[in-house]
């Protein structure tokens, strides 16, 4: 697996599945996958960070806001700080840029991604920025690795839904909705601004 945001243990358990029962296991892995990849695709970003930093390419217009102090570049999340590099100018020319901080202020020790870059005392202008860094977040939040639960337990029973159709002898035959509301609910404060 890789960059699931709970691990099969979990989803054993939340299912009632033995441990040691290794014959669902390759579906609960599709399940788990699935889950992780709607979540990236219904909030617009990743949970995970980076082993190591790129680079990544912006051109300022339309990705810049006036702060106190200067202009924000709005960026995709940054996980970690370490190995953050910031250049300016065209490929084959460009040159480090010192004066920037990050935004928002505490991020990474609040557990969030760094999301902005600040240049301090001045505008970005209009020329292409470059910036190196661990992209992704610092940790996967609790509340995505509830909701990859949640979905994942609910793709996993999908097998036996038929036509999004299940049933009890209590309540008889139920449509299952198109949007789990719990997970909604756990992930609707992630969503990037156009996505949702």
């Amino acid at each position: 697996m890789a960059h699931e945001y709970a691990d099969r243990a979990a989803l054993k358990d939340a299912l009632s599945i033995e441990v040691d029962d290794t014959t669902r296991d390759a579906l609960l892995d599709r399940a788990l996958a699935a889950a992780s990849r709607g979540i990236d695709t219904a909030t617009g970003r990743r949970f995970w960070l980076d082993d190591a930093a790129s680079a990544r390419t912006y051109r300022t217009a339309g990705r810049t806001l006036w702060a106190d102090g200067g202009e924000v570049l709005n960026v995709d999340d940054i996980g970690a700080a370490t190995g953050l590099v910031t250049a300016t100018g065209t490929a084959g020319a460009w040159s480090t840029v010192t004066d920037v901080e990050t935004t928002p202020d505490n991020a990474l020790a609040r557990g969030r991604p760094i999301t902005g870059l600040l240049l301090a005392g001045g505008g970005w202008g209009t020329q292409r920025v470059q910036v190196t860094a661990q992209w992704g977040w610092p940790a996967v939040p609790d509340e995505i690795e509830q909701a990859t639960l949640i979905q994942a337990a609910r793709l996993y029973r999908r097998k036996d839904s038929p036509e999004g159709v299940t049933g009890s002898a209590e309540w008889g035959v139920v449509r299952l909705s198109r949007r789990d509301p719990d997970v909604w609910a756990l992930i609707e404060h992630f969503v990037l601004p156009g996505f949702g």
